[in-house]
């Protein structure tokens, strides 16, 4: 290989050696990486793709706004700060989150 070609393919070698050590790491060290570079560029916008993917958001989506609600309401924004900080499983949405979590340190390294 010459020229842009070389430089091509080792850029995919790279790529796909760095995706290897990341999916060989726990979902809750990939979303400590994802955090932490998602806050070190002010990206709300990855913050927002992973709280829709938690287990919890849909409840949450789903509450009743009213003023007997306030304790279901807690509870579940209680459940979302705890998903959204490690504190919990992921639940079967474990595979979309940690995907999510490699794509985002793979696209902003």
């Amino acid at each position: 290989m010459t020229g842009a070609s070389a430089e091509t393919g080792a850029g995919v070698g790279a790529n796909h050696t760095r995706f290897a050590e990341l999916d060989a790491l726990p979902t809750e060290e990939l979303r400590q990486r994802a955090f932490t570079l998602a806050r070190e560029k002010h990206d709300l916008k990855f913050f927002w793709s992973i709280v829709e993917h938690l287990p919890h958001a849909d409840d949450a989506a789903e509450r009743d706004d009213g003023l007997s609600s306030i304790g279901p309401t807690v509870d579940h924004a209680v459940a979302l700060w705890r998903e959204f900080t490690g504190h919990t499983s992921y639940g079967e949405n474990e595979p979309i989150l940690r995907a999510a979590f490699i794509d985002y340190l793979l696209k902003g390294e």
